[in-house]
């Protein structure tokens, strides 16, 4: 098309695409298009700025491997993450929340009980609760996954000194869609700043803090997958969480017991928890796929 210009180059672009292009794909290409061309009118992007935008994507894509995600950190960071959860969270389930740029694929199973303190150092918490549907139905064999930061505020995957799966694990739940296992409880941490995540952060004077969290993945035939994340009401950042991962339906209260009578009979370490202790119960609900 050799008279292309700034007034046509959009549809220009849409008019190479097939006419037996999926339909969903070519909405998302034209919306895509049509906004990423109007930024760059609206804002008349220089060469100079345009070569900074791929030189960043570049950058991203050198540090990203199995390990870190730095696409899914830019992802978090601009929000965008939260707001894929928001826009398909179903009203009457838990809410959704970011996966994170941590997670990894292969964790052990872990009995219901099971404990994942080990030799990690941090307060003892116990976290328990049953994995129901909207109708309040339980949904026995529904599994969790779950993962998170140890006492230096790191994952196992940034840290070599952790074991490959530690504070990892999957969980199947029985008929009575009870899961239940001891841990530490987490820290707050900062997500990563030494690549180009960490240079938006400092170039708009944002910290880089998140709240305390457990990850959870929970999965059940016929239902929708959960993908979110737990918080204590008592994090200092729980309201200027830098990737916006927080809703109120998944903050949770750790309750302080001092005696192991109040402890679930099929703990592992039940009688050698060290106390105090913390204790948490939280259903998860799943919508309907």
């Amino acid at each position: 098309m050799r008279n292309v210009d700034k007034k046509t180059i959009t549809q220009a672009f849409m008019n190479y695409c097939a006419a037996d292009t999926e339909p969903r794909l070519r909405l998302i290409l034209e919306r895509l298009v049509h906004h990423l061309h109007a930024f760059a009118k609206e804002t008349e992007l220089t060469h100079e700025e345009w070569r900074k935008g791929i030189e960043l994507l570049t950058r991203t894509g050198d540090i990203t491997d199995e390990h870190r995600n730095e696409f899914v950190l830019f992802s978090d960071l601009f929000g965008l993450s939260s707001l894929v959860d928001m826009i398909h969270s179903a009203g009457d389930a838990t809410p959704s929340s970011v996966l994170g740029p941590f997670h990894v694929l292969g964790a052990p199973l872990l009995p219901v009980g099971g404990d994942l303190i080990q030799e990690n150092e941090g307060d003892p918490l116990v976290v328990s609760g049953r994995v129901k549907n909207a109708k309040g139905q339980i949904l026995a064999g529904a599994e969790l996954e779950i993962w998170q930061t140890a006492a230096n505020a790191l994952y196992s995957s940034q840290d070599e000194n952790q074991s490959e799966y530690n504070l990892r694990a999957r969980q199947v739940v029985g008929e009575d869609g009870r899961y239940c296992f001891s841990t530490v409880r987490p820290v707050p941490y900062e997500v990563p700043t030494d690549g180009p995540g960490g240079e938006l952060l400092r170039a708009t004077g944002r910290h880089a803090w998140r709240p305390s969290h457990l990850h959870i993945i929970v999965k059940a035939d016929g239902h929708r997958s959960l993908v979110t994340e737990l918080f204590p009401d008592d994090d200092p950042y729980l309201d200027e969480d830098a990737v916006f991962g927080v809703r109120e339906g998944i903050v949770m209260h750790y309750e302080l017991h001092d005696s192991r009578d109040d402890l679930p009979d099929d703990l592992a370490i039940g009688e050698t928890i060290a106390t105090p202790y913390l204790m948490v119960d939280f259903d998860f609900v799943l919508a309907d796929a």
